[in-house]
């Protein structure tokens, strides 16, 4: 062949695989993924680190000249190096350190034990238990907070006595204001995490394996000391630094029992100063929150990787036997778990709905419950003059508003996060697919204050790109509450999308692809139909996720579009707690009432094949 023709035929193939490259529709899926990806993750991300260093208007003066949006290190320096550090950042930061820490802990050893007990012992009414200990997950941890002080709060801080002070007891104030009960209440709230994680690892170990060291003389502690721990153990490094993230970047339950008696923490300092419009040390405080998360998920992943690997699920199938608690043992074990759930759960949940039926709060006589809060009339002397919340229309806005936005982000974070699932597996030890994972996991970082503030920053302006209106200003809209709940829970979504296209196997794409049928054909026909049960599991953790979601949305909270979560704080603030409790019943009830709908026609699926 004559050179011209080599190099026209070296020129030709190198067109068509440019071609094949471009026109395939898996390619174009990952680079629009990639784009968006980079546009409302990074972008805001990078945003938020540039407006550390811009001037505002109201500084100018502090810093002796200038002009607005010039680059300054004032921001940091007031912050990590000033007279004001201490009680902006030194403080509230041990106080992060402080709740995370133990939260952690107290979480991880509550959740450990339940898990193990209900899927390694031989306790009794496990259909009960194991339905009571996910409650904690569906109830948000601010809705525990107003849960908590109904119980336990003074007079002298509250206002009016909890259920505990009007039966006579002097409640201490640490145990309902401050560290104490804030640790309490997320323990109560976060156990569940690692209860599913640690449970979930438990059910695929082999049992036999524990048996072996028992039938070589090792008792049950060594056992569970030398063989269960160690092949649970990355189950539970998962869910310490799922618990210690959330745990130091919460803000209602911080609101709720912290405010009260000067109690702050970074997430509660963060809204103070980018509520107060102090964005640029609202924002370099969210940044040290990132480094803090992110060095906790690196020690967390070098921790994992350092440990040796077992196989625990094997090609002979496995077994698991039951360990007995003794007959001594398994009574005690018993009522303790039925005193600690009446008492920890259900007492609150209980005294809280007694409260949106008492017209004053603190006194549990029969003659001062009232049905006002629920169905009353306007009345100028109660509740600022508000009707019920169901002849109110601000409930009825907000009710309609979070219906809309857990149904719309449901759909369409679920979609997204199949899609990024789809494109994480298929692209395992490939740059694309790590990029994708890498980017996807970033909103998990940040914390849900400063995710809404970062939002509210970019979005209250049109974007614009050469002149051009791309994205109009979304300050007010729901669409704006979309888009940042969407974003925010993308980690989640994107996790459970790639979980589940794992388990489809890529030999049923290859045969149809033989057969000639396209991407688009085969994602119709074969991988989204596989993929409908891990749909419905995606759909529910994003609708029970932002039903209560309180965090994020804050910031960026209009009457128009005020949610149930937001139409809470707002009562329990405005001195109206009863109706604040109301809300918090009927939100609640919603979560519960669609997850055991879905519990349920998951096991009618289940039967049905």
């Amino acid at each position: 062949m004559k050179p011209q023709e080599q190099t026209y035929s070296k020129s030709r193939r190198l067109k068509n695989q440019i071609k094949a490259v471009v026109t395939n529709p898996y390619n174009i899926i990952v680079l629009i993924a990639v784009v968006l990806l980079v546009y409302l993750i990074v972008l805001p991300l990078l945003d938020m680190i540039a407006t550390t260093f811009e001037l505002a208007q109201r500084d100018i003066r502090a810093v002796g000249g200038g002009k607005a949006g010039d680059f300054t290190l004032y921001y940091w320096q007031r912050l990590l190096a000033s007279e004001l550090s201490w009680t902006m950042l030194i403080k509230p930061l041990i106080n992060s350190l402080v709740i995370g820490v133990c939260v952690s802990v107290c979480a991880i050893l509550l959740g450990s034990i339940l898990a193990w007990l209900m899927v390694r012992s031989d306790l009794p009414f496990k259909k009960f238990f194991s339905l009571a200990v996910i409650i904690p997950y569906m109830i948000p941890s601010w809705c525990k907070s107003q849960a908590w002080l109904s119980m336990f709060k003074t007079a002298r801080l509250g206002g009016a006595p909890g259920f505990m002070a009007s039966l006579g007891l002097d409640v201490p104030e640490w145990l309902a204001y401050g560290p104490v009960a804030i640790i309490i209440v997320l323990t109560l709230h976060y156990y569940a995490y690692t209860y599913l994680l640690v449970s979930s690892a438990l059910n695929s170990i082999n049992s036999e394996l524990e048996e072996m060291g028992e039938i070589q003389g090792a008792g049950k502690a060594m056992i569970l000391r030398k063989i269960t721990l160690p092949l649970v153990l990355p189950a539970i490094l998962s869910a310490v630094i799922l618990t210690f993230s959330k745990a130091i970047g919460t803000f209602g339950t911080i609101n709720y029992l912290g405010s009260p008696v000067q109690y702050y923490t970074l997430s509660s300092q963060l809204y103070m100063n980018i509520n107060s419009r102090d964005t640029q040390t609202g924002f370099a405080m969210a940044i040290l929150m990132i480094i803090i998360a992110s060095i906790a998920v690196f020690v967390n992943q070098k921790l994992i990787g350092s440990r040796k690997s077992y196989a625990t699920i094997g090609g002979k199938g496995g077994r698991s036997t039951l360990i007995g608690l003794g007959k001594v043992g398994r009574p005690v074990i018993t009522a303790a778990l039925f005193v600690f759930f009446a008492v920890g759960i259900i007492m609150p949940i209980v005294i809280l709905v007694m409260e949106s039926f008492m017209l004053k709060e603190g006194i549990y006589s029969l003659d001062n419950f009232t049905l006002h809060y629920w169905i009353g009339e306007s009345n100028p002397q109660i509740m600022e003059g508000l009707p019920g919340i169901f002849k109110n229309d601000e409930f009825i806005n907000s009710l309609f508003n979070s219906l809309r936005l857990t149904l719309v982000n449901g759909v369409f974070g679920t979609i997204f996060g199949q899609l990024l699932g789809y494109i994480t597996a298929k692209g395992r030890g490939r740059l694309h697919g790590k990029l994708v994972e890498q980017l996807v996991f970033i909103p998990y970082l940040i914390p849900s204050v400063a995710f809404g503030g970062i939002y509210l920053s970019m979005f209250s302006q049109p974007q614009q790109i050469f002149g051009v209106t791309l994205v109009p200003a979304l300050y007010g809209t729901f669409a704006l509450l979309t888009l940042v709940s969407v974003v925010k829970h993308l980690p989640f979504a994107a996790r459970a999308g790639t979980s589940n296209m794992l388990q489809i196997s890529g030999e049923l794409e290859e045969a149809a692809t033989i057969e000639g049928a396209g991407f688009f054909r085969r994602f119709v026909k074969i991988v989204f139909p596989l993929s409908k049960g891990g749909f419905i599991s995606g759909f529910m953790l994003i609708f029970v996720s932002i039903m209560k979601e309180l965090d994020l949305i804050i910031l960026i909270m209009t009457p128009t579009t005020s949610t149930l979560p937001y139409l809470a704080f707002r009562y329990q603030n405005g001195n109206s707690p009863q109706a604040s409790d109301c809300v918090a019943i009927v939100m609640f009830s919603i979560v519960f009432l669609v997850y055991a709908i879905a519990n349920l026609s998951g096991k009618a699926d289940l039967a049905k094949s």
